[in-house]
Parts: structure tokens; sequence; C-alpha cells
């Protein structure tokens, strides 16, 4: 299995251990109904969080591994929520994170976002990363625009969950848009 691990300036983002303080960690934002409460599922129980652990895992040891789950550690280590890359193609991937509304505020799903950034573009040498949002949710539409995706357009009836069926806004970044990017954030 290739082991993933980033580091920023105050988040780590790392493969998910099948251990109780881990599933507890992931219960702790994905049965939180306020957190998940623009994506395309419900809250989840314990049990249920406790498998989608064993799926990382399995998902993890594919050849080619294509889904790229992985916990997020806040700076004292704890696991505060889940970043998540899923290739499609050889050459593009959707990017996405859910935190614990108790870290909102802060930054982090920012720095999420560059971190997931950095994966996709340097280590895995992909040209586009494109996400996904509510469009209820301004905040991950603000969060995408900072870290330079472009606006592309409304998907209707994107997914269907909680009964109803729910639109999406989409944003995507190009390989040579991250690196010139990434001159500016250098000041070059």
């Amino acid at each position: 299995m290739e082991t993933v691990r980033l580091t920023g300036p105050r988040l780590t983002l790392r493969e998910y251990r099948h251990t109780p303080e881990e599933v507890a960690a992931l219960h702790a934002v994905h049965g939180d109904s306020l957190a998940v409460r623009h994506l395309p599922f419900d809250s989840a129980d314990f049990e249920e969080c406790a498998d989608q652990i064993e799926l990382y895992l399995d998902e993890a040891e594919q050849e080619p591994r294509q889904h790229y789950r992985l916990a997020v550690d806040d700076p004292a280590g704890e696991p505060i929520g889940q970043a998540a890359l899923t290739r499609e193609g050889e050459h593009a991937a959707q990017l996405g994170c859910v935190l614990r509304p108790d870290t909102w505020g802060r930054g982090y799903a920012g720095e999420v976002t560059g971190l997931l950034c950095t994966l996709g573009f340097d280590t895995l040498g992909l040209h586009r990363l494109f996400a996904r949002t509510d469009p209820a949710n301004p905040a991950a539409a603000r969060v995408l625009t900072r870290a330079g995706f472009q606006y592309e357009g409304r998907i209707r009836a994107e997914s269907h969950w909680g009964g109803s069926w729910h639109d999406a806004l989409q944003y995507a970044l190009l390989a040579p848009e991250w690196r010139g990017l990434a001159v500016l954030r250098a000041g070059g």
C-alpha cells in the first residue's frame, strides 16, 4: 500500500487506522447532522463509521489506487475531519473535505484543500481537480475560490438523498493554474 501523509502549517492528512479511537473520530464528523448537512448522505451511526474505515483501508490497497480518504489531524494530533480525493480516469480527480463543526472558521478547510491539491498535482501528476458543493453552502464556494478554483456551473439534480434531488455547483483547478498560484505564493 502506498502510504499518504501530508503535513501543512497546522494540519496533517494521513491514512486511517482501524481502531476504536479512529472510528469514534470519524463518527464525531459523519455522525453529526450539522457537519454532513451539505453532503450527499445522512449522518452515520458508529457501526457505519467502522464499516467506512474498513472500506477506506481496502480502497487504499487497490492497484491502481483510485480513492484517497484521509484523516485530518489538528495541530495537537487529534482527528477533526476527513479529506478525500477520488480519481476519475488518469488525469482528473474530485476532492472534498468535511470537518467537525467546532473547528469551523479557523481556515482549516482551505489548508486541507491546499494539501489535496499538492497530492493531486504534485504527487499524482494530475491535470485537473474539481469539487462540487451544495448551493446552500457559500463557505465551501469561498474556500474553493480562495484556493484558485474556477466556477464551472450548476449541475441540476446531481444527487438524490434525504428524499429529494439536489443541485451542485462545480469548481475546477488545472495544473498550470496551480503552478502559477504557487509562484505567486512564493512571491515570484
